[in-house]
Order: structure tokens, then sequence, then C-alpha cells
């Protein structure tokens, strides 16, 4: 099914180095060798997020670039190598700074953190870097969306991000210390679904809205999100112990 060029990922923009005049003399093999890898993974990012893993070949990735495809063999031995790249090239990107966001957030708050304070560490901190990171960190989002539904992406957003995930848990936990364990992983399960969804950039909010709303406003969903899934926490958090009422009327 066609997709509308509005929302549809775009092509990366030239890399820095191809765009910027050259201020000093002959780069070095090493310098090269990086450039042209920068090269082949935004190409790989870019066809990955229209065409997922099973859809893209290393031919494909090297005709982006513009190189015969036995290059390729000389940075990745497969394609699976170079899917990983791909994720783990923004992964570390992205977890150093929610890292560091959720860390200082608990320091300032001495431990004693809010619901939506902590989202808003977590989620604002990553909104961010799409909304403002260009079309390169916008493909790496959609492909975000795709891989984390998928059962071979998800190893890999098990590798990459169970750490910051545990720590945004752990300051969940000390916001809400009666809430039952199980309640704050389901909260957390709502919440990466909507921001997989927001990354995804559809367009289907547009559509929904009449253009009231749009998919590519990242500073639109960042005002709303952590406010909307904090109130979500606080309304399914019980206390572990509390006694409550199955559908049938019975007390459990």
């Amino acid at each position: 099914m066609a997709v509308a060029d509005k929302t549809a990922p775009r092509e990366p923009a030239q890399s820095r180095s191809a765009e910027a005049p050259r201020t000093r003399g002959r780069r070095t093999k090493v310098e090269q060798r990086l450039d042209k890898m920068e090269q082949i993974l935004d190409a790989a990012e870019y066809l990955f997020s229209v065409h997922g893993l099973y859809g893209v070949t290393l031919k494909d990735v090297a005709k982006r670039v513009g190189v015969h495809h036995t290059l390729l063999n000389y940075y990745f031995t497969d394609k699976k190598k170079l899917f990983d790249a791909v994720i783990a090239r923004r992964a570390e990107v992205t977890i150093a700074r929610r890292m560091k966001a959720l860390d200082d957030y608990d320091l300032a708050t001495r431990g004693k953190p809010t619901v939506e304070g902590a989202l808003r560490a977590f989620l604002d901190t990553d909104l961010d870097l799409y909304g403002n990171g260009g079309e390169n960190w916008r493909n790496y989002g959609a492909l975000s969306a795709q891989v984390s539904n998928t059962t071979y992406g998800a190893e890999l957003m098990d590798f990459h991000f169970d750490p910051v995930v545990l720590r945004l848990i752990e300051l969940l936990k000390k916001a809400l210390p009666d809430c039952a364990e199980e309640d704050i992983f389901w909260g957390y399960h709502f919440v990466t679904g909507a921001l997989m969804l927001t990354l995804a950039r559809t367009g289907r909010i547009n559509r929904l809205s009449g253009g009231l709303c749009d998919s590519e406003d990242f500073e639109a969903v960042k005002q709303r999100m952590a406010a909307f899934m904090a109130a979500g926490f606080m309304s399914i958090c019980k206390p572990a112990s509390s006694t409550t009422i199955d559908p049938s009327g019975d007390l459990s």
C-alpha cells in the first residue's frame, strides 16, 4: 500500500563531510573509511526503515551508496551484522542521554521522584532527539517502531534498551511505593506502545483529526505524553495488597 509523501521516511541528507568545504589537506585512510561507514549506515537505516530487514539486500544498500556491493563485505560480512550496527549506532546516543536525564532527575529530587517527572526525563529526552535531530533520526525512529513489533527485533531491543528501561522502572517504584509491581510494568508497556506509534509517524492522526494534529509534530507529543501516561499510572496503580473486585462481582 502506498504511503503518503508527507509521512514516508525521507532520504537522509548528505553527510556533513560531503557538504562542508575542505579546510585542510587530503583525508587519511582512516577518515575515509569512517566517512564511508557513515554513508553505508545512513543508506541502510533509510532502506530498513522503509522495507524492513527482509526487504533489503546488501546490493540495495551498495546501490544507494554508489559503490560495488563487494565493498560492503569489507565492512560487514552479512546483512544481519549491518542491521545490528544500524540499530546500535543511535541506540548508544539515546540510551546515554536518557540514562543521564534519569540519574540527574533522581539526584535533583533526592530520591523522591514523581511519576510525571520520571516519565518526562525518559520520554522528553528521546522526543527531543527525534524532533530536532533531522531526517536521519526520524528514519531511525520509524525503524525502531517497526523493529520493536517483530520477533527478530525483540532481542535487539532487549539487549540495547533494557538497562535504561529498568532505570525508569526503578524511579517509578520510588514514586509509587505502594503500587503493585505488575501494574508498573504494564504501565511501561503502554508507554512504550504509545512512543513507538509516535515514532512510526504513520500520519493516521492527521487523517483522523482532519489535519488538526500532525504525526510529525514531536513538540505537541512532548507537551502531552508524559502527563497523559502519568495519569494512567495513577489510575491503575493500587497497593499490592489491596482488595480487588473481579467482573463477576466477587471479592479477591
